[in-house]
C-alpha cells in the first residue's frame, strides 16, 4: 500500500513557475513507476509525465515538453514536478500516481495509488 500526497499548487500569472511535490509513504516507494496527471473539470484526465523507478527513463506528454520536468528522490520517497513558462491551460487539479511495474505507462488506469491532487492556477 502507498499513499501520495501532493502539494505546492497555487495561483500564479502566465510564464511563472511552480514545483509540485508528491510525498509517498512505504519503504517501497523507489521500486514504483510515478507519475502526474492533471484534469480540469468536466474533461478527461490527462497524463504530464512519468519517470521511472531508477529515473532513467522519462516521458512527457507533448504540451508541456520543454516546460515540465519531473525528478525523483527516493531517498527522501517524493516525486517533483518543476513546471516552468505556465500557460493558462495549464490550469487543472494535478494528481500524483503510482505504478508497481517497471515500464512507464500514459492510461491513469495502468496506476495503481493516486494522491488527492493539488489545484494549480494560471491567471493570463
Amino acid at each position: 500500500q502507498v499513499q501520495l500526497v501532493e502539494s505546492g499548487g497555487g495561483l500564479v500569472q502566465a510564464g511563472d513557475s511552480l514545483r509540485l511535490s508528491c510525498a509517498a509513504s512505504g519503504r517501497t516507494f523507489s521500486s514504483y513507476v510515478m507519475g502526474w496527471f492533471r484534469q480540469v473539470p468536466g474533461k478527461e484526465r490527462e497524463f504530464v509525465a512519468a519517470i521511472s523507478a531508477s529515473a532513467d527513463n522519462i516521458y512527457y506528454a507533448d504540451s508541456v515538453k520543454g516546460r515540465f520536468t519531473i525528478s525523483r528522490d527516493n531517498p527522501k520517497n517524493t516525486v517533483y514536478l518543476q513546471m516552468n513558462s505556465l500557460k493558462p491551460e495549464d490550469t487543472a487539479v494535478y494528481y500524483c500516481a503510482a505504478r508497481a511495474y517497471l515500464n512507464l505507462a500514459t492510461r491513469g488506469g495502468s496506476y495503481d495509488y493516486w494522491g488527492q491532487g493539488t489545484q494549480v492556477t494560471v491567471s493570463s
